[in-house]
């Protein structure tokens, strides 16, 4: 069995954080009502899962949308950690599944991201 990278839920947050730094900041300002999360593991029924966007992305946002909680999202440690072997893969791979959320959040959909590399 393979070992599993050891990194706290700080350490793990820290690279969050530093992915999220990374966004360029005309996309960060465009970003509305969204806060972003780290937990450490995802739902049972889909244990594999690194992150996940839940709420309404801008592009579908209307008249009506006003007064409603923050957009959500969720980073997961544990699969993460499983699936990388370095600490240089948990930063790639965190930084790909950030974007991959916020892309989300401004409309793309899981097609168009696994075309332009972030799937």
């Amino acid at each position: 069995m393979a070992l599993v990278l050891e990194m706290t839920r700080e350490q793990f947050e820290e690279l969050v954080a530093e992915a999220l730094d990374r966004i360029p900041p005309e996309l960060t300002r465009l970003m509305d009502n969204v806060a972003v999360f780290v937990e450490d593991e995802p739902p049972a029924d889909d244990p594999e899962l690194l992150g996940l966007y839940e709420g309404t992305p801008l592009t579908e946002r209307g008249e009506w949308y006003a007064g409603v909680l923050p957009d959500r999202i969720t980073v997961y440690r544990g699969p993460t950690l499983r699936m990388c072997e370095t600490r240089e893969d948990v930063v790639a791979e965190t930084e790909v599944t950030v974007v991959h959320e916020i892309a989300h959040h401004f409309g793309i959909d899981d097609a168009r991201l696994h075309a332009l590399g972030y799937g």
